[in-house]
């Protein structure tokens, strides 16, 4: 594999309750273990990010999300097969998670994502990884890696080698809920 070095270095960062700079489904992320409120709290601070907002998180699969949250109901999981871009589920009853990934009503956004990177990780961690953009809280999102800024390349304690140079086009995930009624919630497009 092209990136395994950066998978190893990965896993030993998080391991030690470090931040990792990574390429995701959509666009590049920092990312931490999500069960590690120390380490979230790190993101927090290098984002300048408001306590109150919540964070996406990767897993594995299907199993993986029924370890941390109620699983998507059949009518979410057709929407995500139907939809272009990756989903992000908000799901209730978010367990085994940092406090500050669950959100005030005890939610969770969760993504299984596709991309080689991302699965290869999830499956050697084993663990649920925080995916929030490579940004300052309030400003653009890098669409590239060489638009992240240097504050936040410094902030972390690993930068992912793999596909720095990727020139295609990403955008964050489609994030969706289920209303009361049963009726899918688009949160974002």
């Amino acid at each position: 594999m092209e990136f395994s070095h950066d998978i190893d270095a990965c896993l030993e960062c998080l391991h030690s309750g470090g931040l990792i700079l990574y390429p995701t489904d959509t666009v590049w992320g920092i990312g931490c273990d999500a069960r590690n409120d120390e380490a979230v709290q790190s993101i927090i601070h290098v984002k300048n990010r408001p306590d109150s907002k919540s964070f996406v998180i990767l897993v594995k699969d299907m199993e993986s999300v029924a370890m941390h949250a109620d699983v998507p109901s059949p009518a979410m999981i057709a929407f995500a097969q139907k939809n272009e871009k990756p989903v992000t589920f908000i799901l209730n009853h978010a367990v085994n998670l940092s406090s500050s990934v669950i959100g005030p009503d005890g939610s969770v956004a969760i993504r299984i994502p596709q991309d080689d990177f991302c699965k290869s990780l999830l499956s050697t961690y084993g663990h649920p990884i925080v995916s929030t953009s490579a940004n300052l809280s309030g400003q653009p999102t890098p669409a590239f890696f060489d638009e992240i800024s240097s504050e936040i390349r410094h902030a972390v304690d690993y930068i992912v080698s793999f596909r720095q140079d990727d020139r295609s086009q990403r955008s964050g995930s489609t994030i969706i809920r289920e209303g009361a009624d049963g009726e899918i919630v688009v949160i974002r497009p």
